[in-house]
């Protein structure tokens, strides 16, 4: 999945998350940082929207899995029907000897076919099921993937970022050490201290 699918999945639910956090911080406090009272119109909406903003793919699987159920539940009440129908049948002629054995294989048979067929949509509920899995678990990777790429980018910039700002600090470091040692080399502590003298200086002490 590309960033950008990502940013799209992921952005709404986001959103909403954050619609949810406002109402529990706009709520009444009955016990601070514990128990809050909320407007459950609110709530509800935001869930039912949060359901609405999952990936289509979730709720595939969940449709995929509910029609599982559902075809697991048709298969075994048509299998309890035959066989209910059968033995209903073989009750009926049971004093007629000769259609009875024939009854009886008929049913094994039909029972046969039935678990044949229950068997069958149990295989193939579990091919989808697996499919299912197999392309979440991609997504899943796809998903993830991005996300690393997106942290790592994050951490690139930061440390971009880090080694800008530590020249700068080196820089002012190197002027103020290139300052201090320029007015090291300017100063002459005699030339401070004692002012010059003229040529002057000496005819006044003649003796």
């Amino acid at each position: 999945m590309s960033m950008q699918s990502y940013d799209q999945i992921l952005k709404p639910v986001h959103d909403l998350l954050k619609r949810l956090e406002y109402c529990l911080e706009k709520g009444f406090p009955i016990i601070p940082n514990y128990l809050v009272t909320v407007k459950v119109k609110d709530i509800e909406s935001i869930i039912d929207t949060l359901y609405g903003a999952l990936p289509q793919e979730i709720n595939d699987a969940r449709a995929i899995l509910r029609r599982r159920e559902e075809m697991q539940v048709e298969a075994q009440q048509k299998a309890e029907k035959i066989v209910m129908d059968a033995q209903n049948k073989a009750n009926q002629i049971l004093s007629e000897n000769d259609m009875l054995k024939a009854v009886e294989l008929k049913a094994e048979k039909i029972k046969e076919q039935v678990i044949a067929e229950c068997e069958e949509i149990k295989r193939r509920a579990l091919d989808d099921a697996e499919n299912v899995r197999l392309m979440a678990a991609d997504e899943a990777m796809r998903t993830r993937e991005g996300a690393n790429a997106y942290v790592e980018r994050v951490f690139a910039y930061l440390e971009n970022a880090f080694a800008e700002q530590l020249q700068v600090i080196k820089n002012g470091q190197d002027y103020m050490a290139k300052m201090k040692s320029d007015v090291d080399s300017n100063f002459d502590p005699l030339k401070n201290n004692y002012p010059q003298q003229d040529g002057n200086y000496s005819e006044n002490f003649n003796i």
